[in-house]
């Protein structure tokens, strides 16, 4: 960990006060999935507030070493943490959207799959909200700046946040951060998952790595074949970044 980085953890913890102070709201909660974004942030926010400061882990059907790597995280960073399983009243969710859609017409696989993990994404997010709401915190996001650029996350989902602390780090930087943080190894050194089904990482499903993604956003001359991918993601997720399009009269 050089300086620069060691300054700007130093100036992260201070934003996140900042902007709890501004909001007027009373300290921060974040979602833990057990990877290494959520394990940096989980560690920024208690810092930022050593008593008001909440880890939520959201298990939906979830692979229980998800639940355990989430529980690790929470416990070395000390955070106070709370675990509400999902996957009930997400299979009741899901299996009443696909009966209607029967009767609609048929529906492809690959699309049934999409909406199956978005709406595990938008629960998590809506329970995390009402947490927020009701201690009067704030919800803070966990995206890197690859996952911004590239609007890997889901529209009112893991993107539905008020702060997103780590979105100007590259990826490389995250595990930087982490390292100087604390967070335990089998988190670093794990692949990283949105955790929306099992087997599922996210360089598989983007098709392209973290490594060359992070080589992209530095000005980095990489291969043409990943750079349209890159370049595809972003302009197809615009609309992730921007307000809904509103007519002008």
């Amino acid at each position: 960990m050089n300086v620069f980085d060691d300054t700007r953890i130093a100036k992260s913890i201070e934003w996140l006060k900042d902007q709890v102070n501004d909001a007027g709201a009373k300290g921060l909660v974040v979602g833990i999935s057990g990877g290494i974004d959520s394990a940096v942030v989980a560690n920024l926010i208690k810092r930022a507030y050593p008593d008001n400061s909440m880890g939520l882990i959201l298990p939906i059907s979830s692979q229980q070493k998800d639940v355990i790597d989430g529980i690790a995280v929470a416990e070395a960073a000390s955070l106070q943490y709370q675990i509400i399983d999902f996957s009930e009243i997400h299979r009741t969710m899901i299996n009443k959207v696909t009966d209607v859609l029967q009767k609609t017409g048929p529906v492809t696989e690959h699309y049934q799959k999409i909406s199956d993990a978005n709406l595990r994404a938008r629960l998590r997010m809506s329970t995390i909200y009402a947490v927020a709401n009701a201690m009067n915190y704030l919800v803070v996001g966990t995206d890197n700046a690859a996952e911004v650029y590239t609007g890997y996350f889901t529209k009112y989902g893991d993107g539905g946040v008020d702060l997103l602390p780590i979105a100007g780090l590259l990826k490389s930087e995250v595990y930087r951060w982490a390292e100087e943080l604390g967070v335990p190894k089998q988190i670093i050194e794990r692949a990283p998952s949105a955790g929306l089904w099992e087997g599922q990482t996210d360089e598989d499903e983007m098709g392209v790595t973290y490594e060359i993604i992070d080589q992209f956003l530095e000005g980095k001359m990489i291969p043409e074949k990943e750079k349209m991918i890159i370049q595809s993601m972003h302009e197809k997720t615009r609309h992730k970044r921007q307000m809904p399009p509103m007519p002008e009269w």
